[in-house]
């Protein structure tokens, strides 16, 4: 995976001026205890990022829709959370493991499902996340049902047990940059060209050599990755699961992330993570109209900017150089 060397370059340098910005963010909100929320819920916006992202390359450059991301979430979640608390091993184990399952799920899905197209393929995946739901909640003996359970163990990074906040928030979003390094690389990448092309004609793609079926599950297995991975560093946060964030309301949820941050954007996931990371947090003082604030907001960036934040910052930037002094 490469991509030209200007282009590269850019690439790199955003990057680190975006790592530079997320490692003093906590530092500008302070450390005190009355401001520590807002390294909290960065926690969150780096998580939810991580999974948006692997939605991103699906949705915005494959072309391809799916509402089982909050399945791939939980199977990382649990998959790390049983093999830490019942068998006692590592959480870089835990995590791993939920990677691997959710790849082989991925494939075994993906296979069959791609090969339908449009509200199909959003039924099917669909379906998917909902049998994983269910799974969550009535294999009890394993999955502690409906309550869940906890004590789910820290990381420990070279022997030292991250268990702050500002801790777990350099950890994660240390993954979240690589991620961003992973999923712009692929977007630059022949294969990421080869997923533009299956996005603008599938018979076009095919015409010229493309594996339309080999590149769609691919792209699908490098998502259900990255949302597994957010689930393995949600489930050691918080250190408690329980089915409920795992459902298609999350599913919904990321989709709304990176339509809202711009379709075909991974900077957009990034951006639309975090604005509905926050949203209901600035929106909570409005208590029971905070939902009803929430839609008109959402709906207001859908119909004024289809392209997104990044395509709204786009025009504006645009218009700002065309301006004569």
């Amino acid at each position: 995976m490469t991509m030209p060397l200007p282009e590269k370059n850019q690439t790199v340098t955003h990057i680190f001026l975006f790592a530079l910005f997320v490692a003093v963010l906590p530092w500008v909100f302070g450390l005190s205890r009355a401001t520590s929320y807002y390294t909290d819920v960065m926690v969150f916006v780096a998580i939810h990022s991580i999974i948006a992202a692997g939605l991103s390359l699906l949705l915005g450059y494959a072309g391809q829709i799916s509402l089982g991301q909050a399945a791939f979430y939980g199977v990382g979640a649990y998959a790390s959370g049983i093999l830490t608390t019942r068998l006692g091993l590592s959480p870089w184990v835990g995590i791993m493991a939920g990677m691997a399952l959710a790849a082989g799920l991925a494939y075994g899905v993906g296979l069959p499902a791609l090969r339908l197209k449009g509200h199909y393929l959003a039924m099917a995946t669909l379906g998917f996340g909902m049998i994983v739901y269910i799974v969550f909640n009535e294999f009890i003996g394993l999955t502690g049902g409906p309550s869940g359970f906890g004590e789910i163990p820290p990381i420990h990074f070279f022997g030292m047990e991250i268990s702050s906040t500002l801790g777990f928030y350099y950890l994660v979003w240390t993954f979240a940059l690589v991620v961003l390094w992973i999923s712009l690389n692929i977007v630059h990448s022949r294969p990421g060209r080869a997923l533009r092309a299956i996005h603008d004609s599938e018979k076009a793609a095919a015409g010229v050599g493309i594996d339309i079926t080999r590149a769609k599950v691919q792209i699908f297995v490098v998502s259900g990755v990255f949302g597994a991975l957010a689930g393995s560093l949600y489930a050691h946060f918080v250190t408690f699961i329980n089915p409920p964030p795992f459902d298609i309301f999350f599913s919904i949820k990321v989709l709304m992330m990176v339509v809202i941050g711009g379709i075909g954007s991974i900077w957009g996931a990034y951006l639309g993570a975090a604005l509905l990371t926050f949203l209901p947090e600035w929106l909570a003082f409005l208590e029971d109209f905070d939902v009803l604030a929430y839609g008109i907001i959402l709906l207001a960036i859908v119909m004024f900017s289809p392209d997104g934040l990044v395509g709204l910052g786009s025009r504006v930037m645009g218009r700002i150089r065309n301006i004569k002094y």
